[in-house]
């Protein structure tokens, strides 16, 4: 009976902390411009405040996502250019990123998750296939055209691809953290360090070991 009283406890205390933890804390105040250039001696989530005095309207606004970013940079052809604490210092505590994502011709944004942010993207300019697999592997997928929007839920892998072969293509994309985090699928279980163990992979993937070295040795692993 003890056990029961117990495990009844803990159910409800997950759900009340479920219900009540949120992607980032709400502010306290009206914002929290970041400081970049006092070294931190204490660590914390979030970057310090500047003197809400010293605040001025440069600090609300950037031209970050004005240009577009480098597709060669990886062999996926993509490039994410975020707003973040040093270019958009009034962004700080307020739970949100924007994100500037070029496509190259045929390019793809591989299959990847936001551990702490859900994401909605808007097309600007090109033809993108976008998509996500739910926890009971069905895939939800959408061919946008500029000016169609798609959301991608918390946690879930998702992925932009360009259907075009021959034109780049651009989308901007709001997501609900300050630090929503990023890991590619591929990447995460090929390219890790240390390395993932083989045998891992040989039975998760199914394939033998020439086959992990081969995707290892593509992703840089």
């Amino acid at each position: 009976m003890r056990t029961n009283s117990l495990l009844l406890q803990s159910f409800l205390s997950l759900i009340l902390l479920l219900r009540i933890v949120k992607p980032d804390p709400d502010p306290l105040q009206d914002y929290c411009i970041a400081n970049s250039r006092t070294p931190q001696t204490f660590f914390y989530n979030g970057a310090p405040c500047i003197n809400p005095e010293l605040a001025k309207f440069s600090h609300f606004g950037t031209s970050a996502l004005s240009k577009p970013g480098n597709t060669r940079a990886n062999p996926f052809g993509f490039n994410v250019t975020l707003t973040n604490t040093l270019n958009l210092p009034g962004i700080n505590t307020l739970g949100l990123v924007l994100a500037r994502v070029d496509i190259a011709p045929g390019g793809l944004v591989p299959p990847h998750a936001h551990p702490r942010a859900s994401e909605v993207t808007i097309l600007i300019t090109g033809s993108v296939l976008v998509g996500f697999v739910d926890t009971s592997n069905r895939l939800f997928t959408q061919q946008l055209r500029p000016g169609d929007s798609f959301v991608f839920p918390k946690g879930l892998v998702h992925f932009l691809s360009n259907l075009d072969s021959k034109s780049p293509a651009l989308t901007l994309s709001g997501l609900n953290s300050q630090n929503p985090g990023a890991q590619l699928s591929s990447l995460a279980t090929f390219a890790s360090r240390p390395a993932m163990p083989d045998d891992v992979l040989k039975a998760a993937f199914q394939i033998n070991g020439q086959d992990v070295s081969k995707i290892r040795r593509n992703l840089g692993g």
